[in-house]
């Protein structure tokens, strides 16, 4: 099931490149997925809790979520737009760092030294990705589109935290999702008017699979699987997703990897290999929401 997930994850970082590059524009891409998963989060919550009730404590914490996601989303999209996948999985494996760092600065973690060796080297690495940028056809805007989409991820996963202790992720997710599809439908809906969508059947499918699986399906995969086999183990799993999509985007896009890039995407993995001696954070607050 870990395996799964994060083979379903990573290739939905190509499979959006896909997308947004073959006749879908960004907004309307992401604002009609949604849309989609949005209803099947909530029939599928709905029968098996038959609730979406929380309390009102966290009536704030959905808002602040479902402002995150919205933000992510935008980011996600246009990072993607405007930069290859590969370069986006590389720059994607940087997310724990930004997740330690929130949580030293809210107060809810003491980080040790291994942390913060993990962070220069995931810096370092995020650096020479983004200096490798311009020279294999990803945009500084794409770049700095994708820092922000694991900026705003970080700051999600520790938003919902206090909440997973209390609701089941099917339950969140049917609350966050409408939340932040609000602000997306509002600002996407020129874009959703003016899409075409004369594509063919393999687009269609593309479409179908970013819906279904790395939105939906991953979060019974990933939830299921941290019952089994504990947060730890299921984490460790999680930090090779951009990995994983830098191989499919090699394979299926024709993506090639240059020497900064290597070099850049050795360090972001010995970053996160030395973070992995810090295991404080929570891995079931990283939800699959992609």
């Amino acid at each position: 099931m870990l395996a799964g997930t994060v083979t379903l994850w990573a290739l939905n970082i190509v499979v959006t490149r896909y997308m947004v590059t073959t006749g879908w524009s960004p907004l309307a891409y992401a604002t009609l997925r949604y849309f989609v998963a949005i209803a099947l989060f909530i029939v599928y919550t709905y029968r098996r809790e038959r609730s979406f009730a929380i309390e009102r404590r966290d009536i704030k914490l959905v808002l602040l979520a479902g402002a995150l996601i919205f933000g992510n989303q935008v980011c996600f999209v246009y990072a993607l737009k405007f930069a290859r996948a590969s370069t986006i999985a590389l720059l994607f494996g940087a997310t724990p760092m930004f997740i330690g760092v929130f949580s030293f600065v809210l107060g809810l973690e003491r980080l040790g030294r291994a942390f913060w060796a993990g962070t220069v080297l995931t810096s370092i690495g995020v650096a020479v990705v983004a200096l490798a940028s311009g020279s294999v056809g990803s945009s500084a805007k794409g770049v700095l589109l994708g820092i922000g989409m694991d900026v705003t991820w970080g700051a999600y996963t520790l938003a919902i935290r206090p909440m997973m202790r209390r609701y089941s992720p099917f339950r969140i997710s049917s609350l966050v999702l409408p939340i932040g599809w609000i602000p997306l439908a509002i600002i996407g809906s020129g874009q959703v008017v003016a899409q075409h969508f004369g594509f063919g059947w393999l687009v269609w499918l593309g479409f179908a699979y970013a819906v279904v699986g790395p939105l939906f399906l991953t979060n019974i995969l990933w939830f299921t699987a941290i019952d089994r086999v504990g947060p730890s183990r299921a984490a460790l799993f999680a930090n090779f997703e951009p990995f994983a999509a830098v191989v499919f985007a090699v394979l299926l896009l024709g993506d090639k990897l240059y020497p900064l890039e290597l070099v850049g995407g050795v360090l972001i993995l010995a970053g996160i290999m030395l973070e992995r001696v810090w295991t404080q954070v929570s891995a079931p607050a990283i939800t699959p929401i992609d």
